[in-house]
């Protein structure tokens, strides 16, 4: 394994004689790569991807960043403070003793590209969300003595997506992405700025993917994307003979036809979710009962505001159509709280569209300001103070309505895909039941990849907890 040169000195010229040294030396066959991942399934996923690669290049993988001679960071840019986050991270591996090659890829390198290199001097690479088939041939360049390399180029023709089942997070559930970016410009969010224009995979290609994952014995996918529901491949390959009013609609029941155990598929958005899709997770029981539909605010106004292209009884008709499935079908959401020109009135509208809903699940965020959205740009700023007060106040709500859902559990049986052992006790194993609730009960890990009936005997905060009478 190659060994990079010791870096010290603190005078300027000493740090640019240690870096090009470095550059010299850091990178190549066998050299360790270290890779942090930071923000959503599409980034896992990503990290996977990339993982694949490096490995078919010869790069071997740590999981210490202290003995890398590489060190990637795979990043998230929806939220100010993830992206803060990054560059503290930066700080810390620059300190390391093995002064690694240290790049800079996903979503913040996309957005921040070359000026990522004047804000962090220690990085010396940075990779777009579309090149990350490209990693070890960027790093190749580093090896051959070229500085501050940078790619924030589209996918190229012919960059397939390829994951090797031995680099998934998991043995038992893959993330499957079916399409990525988004055109919906919602004007709070910087999605499409980062991932770009949606593209979406082919049908074929998916299933033929899904079918392998079976083979190998993996029991669950979930089909992500930032809008599932946009799913459009440039040919219906793969979808003949599928019916289904949209193509993602006969896409899930292709995917299903290929008998993998159980198939859950996020995120969706509230325009563009057809009633075809709760019609298809009726007809296949492999097709999970959860839904997870962001609706970002229950007040017209702050919709119009965001741009999301629906009103609050647009979604309200949607979920009825969810809540009236056969498959009682969980449902959770995503809300921002504190968006510019937030009244109490809108947040008050809020609260009642929530109560009206009972999520299953609900994730509240503060308003992040993110440059070069057009929210950026908009007046009557909400401060900082009621923005958290309308945090907790609608935590509080969504805890005292989750209980309630939760309870309703208790003395049903769940079948549950079994994951991993508990945190909380050496005795308990945790899984996801097929409605995306967590479920610990005692058990052994050697259970970890069966699906096992539990009967629900608790509800706690976010989890249920029972015991297992199949399996």
């Amino acid at each position: 394994m190659q060994k990079l040169s010791h870096r010290v000195c603190p005078t300027t010229s000493g740090r640019l004689l240690a870096k090009t040294r470095l550059l010299e030396a850091a990178t190549g066959m066998n050299s360790k790569v270290y890779l942090e991942t930071f923000g959503c399934q599409m980034n896992v996923a990503d990290t996977e991807r990339a993982v694949t690669g490096l490995r078919k290049a010869g790069y071997e993988m740590t999981s210490l960043p202290n003995e890398a001679d590489v060190v990637l960071l795979n990043t998230c840019s929806v939220r100010e403070r993830a992206e803060r986050k990054v560059f503290r991270r930066v700080s810390e591996l620059r300190k390391s003793p093995r002064h690694p090659v240290i790049g800079v890829m996903g979503c913040v390198a996309q957005l921040e590209g070359s000026s990522i290199f004047q804000r962090a001097s220690a990085v010396d690479l940075v990779v777009g969300t579309q090149a990350t088939d490209r990693i070890p041939s960027l790093l190749a360049r580093i090896r051959d003595g070229e500085k501050s390399v940078i790619d924030l180029e589209e996918r190229r023709e012919g960059e397939v997506w390829d994951v090797s089942p031995a680099e998934r997070r998991s043995p038992y559930v893959a993330f499957v992405p079916i399409i990525e970016g988004c055109n919906k410009f919602c004007s709070f969010c910087i999605v499409p700025y980062s991932r770009g224009r949606e593209k979406s995979r082919g049908a074929d290609e998916i299933v033929a993917e899904v079918k392998q994952l079976r083979s190998l014995g993996y029991k669950e996918v979930q089909l992500i994307g930032q809008n599932v529901n946009s799913y459009r491949p440039k040919t219906e390959d793969g979808l003949e003979g599928y019916a289904g009013a949209t193509p993602f609609s006969r896409l899930l029941r292709a995917v299903a036809e290929t008998g993998i155990e159980r198939i859950k598929f996020t995120t969706s958005f509230p325009r563009d979710f057809h009633p075809d899709i709760v019609s298809a997770i009726e007809e296949y029981p492999n097709l999970c009962n959860w839904v997870h539909l962001p609706v970002q605010s229950g007040s017209d106004r702050m919709l119009k505001a965001m741009r999301r292209g629906h009103t609050s009884a647009d979604y309200l008709r949607r979920v009825e159509i969810i809540k009236s499935s056969s498959r009682s079908l969980a449902l959770t959401s995503d809300i921002i709280v504190g968006f510019p020109g937030e009244s109490e009135q809108d947040f008050a509208a809020t609260m009642n569209l929530v109560r009206d809903c009972e999520f299953d699940g609900l994730f509240i965020f503060k308003y992040s300001k993110r440059s070069r959205t057009p929210a950026a740009n908009f007046d009557h700023a909400v401060s900082e103070s009621d923005k958290t007060a309308r945090f907790l106040a609608l935590e509080e709500l969504q805890i005292e309505l989750q209980d309630k859902i939760y309870n309703r559990q208790v003395g049903r049986a769940l079948s549950v895909l079994v994951e991993k052992q508990s945190a909380r006790s050496n005795e308990d194993v945790c899984g996801h039941s097929t409605c995306n609730k967590v479920v610990n009960f005692k058990g052994s890990t050697t259970q970890c990849g069966s699906i096992v009936d539990v009967l629900i005997s608790e509800a706690k905060p976010n989890s249920l907890y029972g015991t297992a009478i199949s399996g």
